[in-house]
């Protein structure tokens, strides 16, 4: 779809960064990310809603989120990962997109984040650096 952000994203219509990419999902860091290593994964088709997508697209997006996490883990040793998924008007992309983030703010402010109130704080690297740490990784894992 021409005019869905989430489609020039995940085809590279506009300026990402890429970390892993195979023929039906694309991830990419989030531009305002809540702390380094937070990643979107997004189908390269245009999709809305979870129940949209076919069997090997879900596959696809399980896959990345498991390589992605596994990379987070690794690289950054956060307190926990949480992986997501917005819907309906929550859905601010208006096409599928799931969320893997690292975390670490206390267990007790989990819910800061999904309601607005998390507090971002700057990541200690740049998009690139976190780009590069995590491209590496992930090639690395998969040869």
């Amino acid at each position: 779809m021409k005019n869905c952000l989430g489609c020039r994203l995940s085809n590279q219509e506009e300026n990402v960064h890429i970390i892993y990419e195979n023929e039906f999902v694309t991830c990419i860091l989030d531009h305002v990310p809540h702390h380094a290593g937070h990643t979107l994964i997004l189908p390269k088709k245009h999709k809305v809603e979870v129940t949209e997508l076919d069997e090997q697209e879900s596959l696809s997006v399980i896959t990345a989120s498991q390589l992605v996490a596994r990379t987070i883990h690794a690289l950054y040793e956060p307190n926990g990962v949480t992986i997501c998924q917005n819907g309906g008007t929550y859905n601010e992309l208006t096409h599928y997109h799931m969320h893997v983030i690292p975390r670490n703010e206390e267990a007790d402010h989990f819910g800061d984040m999904f309601y607005g109130h998390a507090r971002v704080e700057e990541p200690n690297e740049s998009l690139e650096e976190t780009h590069g740490k995590m491209k590496t990784y992930i090639t690395g894992l998969l040869e």
